[in-house]
């Protein structure tokens, strides 16, 4: 006999009994009255399986890179269960249900499987939290359910801890109008809501403290020691080879290099280089520089050069297109999501800054510092890191003039920025001076791109950052 709980009832009852229960209806007569007993299935928590869900993009599998809890642990819904990379972007992914980690399907480096289990939760039954079907079949959650990345074109962009307020005070995601960006909901918005619902008077949304770059200086005096810091360093002893030969699989963005360079090797290259003198956008930029800080923003070059690109790309538009598999097709993409090539611990990324072609100056900044925020914390999402139409490899941040980059397909164009240098050159007196000069190194489709038009467009990007003034005349 299986019986995981008995009560005495008055008849005999079997409620979806999986079990097969044997017994002589007389060997359970009572001296009072006759009484049986009751069989039921449902212990006190049920066993979940809690699959991961559609990370969108094609994407079937994913590495699990770091578990943030583990089997006996208790977890509420939207607590952070583990972080996943895929050959695109690493997501945190988050609990549904509250409960108990009873399993970890698979161990970190493991390959993950999308509509796989993932951990297995059991929960209050008696809270009515999961059918009975639910512990079968638990349908998969949507991606923004699961994690804190963003994902454009979903109506509710919002982080767990938003989210578990707005469960709090019950209130629908998508009755909430977001304020931030790509209309993601804040916590502010959240308060703000029910503020008119409640009627309650809410103090002003804490903003960013605004630091004078003076209090900044005071606050960091030892930049120059950073720089000196940057140089490389001999090992004290030299390094002693032992071991084995180890063999390891290609996995996460390594995978994707693979795949996307393979791709290119198909691509007929085109190279084209020049110099730029930026004597006057240092000079720029350095005036700028404190009304940045002001506002919170770090302002580098890099601005300058994605702006002046796009202003570029506005009157040589085939720069900025794609080419189909069959070479039958021409498809000009009417946004310039510039993308940005990135060194990071994950290995080589390329985040997009997205329609360039509407954004100032300093709006990129603001992007710029956002998207290498996230890339050096490995938060970049998929939104972040798709959908570029051109992109610009900044490899003088770490060393060297010219390059030969590598075209990202679907793009049909490359830059490659080297390093600012200072070296002689003679001005229209002929008299020798001290010039700020970088190098930069293009490549393009050379199936739908001929030199002249690559020439033409690096002339007119090189003419604005040689005089940035006249980048005033075409901003929008």
């Amino acid at each position: 006999v299986c019986i995981h709980r008995v009560r005495s009832c008055s008849s005999v009852r079997f409620i979806k009994s999986k079990y097969v229960c044997v017994f002589d209806k007389s060997a359970l007569k009572f001296s009072h009255q006759q009484r049986l007993f009751r069989t039921s299935a449902v212990s006190c928590g049920q066993i979940v399986q809690f699959k991961l869900s559609d990370i969108g993009e094609g994407i079937t599998e994913v590495t699990v890179k770091e578990w943030y809890i583990k089997e006996g642990d208790s977890v509420s819904q939207f607590d952070s269960i583990c972080e996943v990379q895929s050959d695109k972007a690493s997501v945190t992914i988050t609990s549904r249900y509250d409960g108990i980690i009873r399993k970890l399907h698979y161990s970190i480096d493991d390959i993950a499987f999308v509509g796989k289990p993932l951990v297995d939760i059991e929960i209050d039954a008696s809270k009515g939290v999961a059918s009975e079907e639910d512990v079968v079949e638990t349908p998969p959650m949507s991606h923004e359910e699961h994690t804190h990345q963003e994902i454009k074109g979903h109506k509710t962009l919002a982080t767990p801890a938003v989210r578990r307020l707005a469960m709090e005070n019950n209130i629908k995601l998508s009755e909430v109008v977001g304020t931030g960006k790509d209309n993601r909901i804040l916590k502010e918005d959240i308060l703000n809501y029910l503020a008119k619902q409640t009627g309650a008077i809410l103090p002003p949304s804490p903003k960013a403290e605004i630091v004078p770059p003076q209090r900044r200086a005071e606050a960091v005096p030892a930049a120059p020691k950073d720089k000196a810091r940057k140089i490389p360093v001999p090992a004290p002893r030299p390094i002693a080879f032992a071991g084995k030969d180890k063999t390891e699989p290609v996995t996460g963005f390594q995978k994707a290099m693979v795949k996307t360079m393979s791709a290119a090797l198909k691509i007929p290259h085109f190279g084209y280089s020049d110099e730029i003198d930026l004597t006057q956008l240092v000079q720029l930029r350095e005036e700028l520089k404190p009304l940045a800080e002001m506002r919170g923003v770090k302002l580098s070059f890099m601005p300058f050069f994605i702006k002046a690109a796009s202003l570029g790309l506005l009157q040589y538009p085939i720069l900025n297109a794609s080419l189909d598999e069959n070479c039958q097709n021409v498809t000009y993409k009417a946004s310039h999501n510039i993308g940005v090539a990135m060194d990071t611990e994950q290995g080589l990324i390329v985040p997009n800054v997205k329609n360039v072609q509407v954004c100032s100056v300093f709006d990129i900044a603001v992007e710029l510092n956002r998207l290498q925020s996230l890339g050096s914390a490995g938060q970049l999402g998929t939104s972040d890191l798709t959908g570029g139409t051109f992109t610009l490899s900044n490899i003088g941040t770490i060393g060297g003039t010219y390059a030969k980059p590598v075209i990202l397909p679907p793009e049909v164009a490359i830059g490659a920025l080297g390093k600012i240098q200072v070296l002689p050159r003679f001005n229209s007196k002929g008299e020798v001076v001290k010039a700020q000069i970088m190098n930069v190194s293009w490549s393009a489709d050379h199936r739908i791109i001929d030199g002249a038009t690559m020439a033409r467009f690096s002339n007119l990007w090189k003419s604005y950052l040689e005089n940035p003034a006249s980048m005033l005349l075409d901003l929008k």
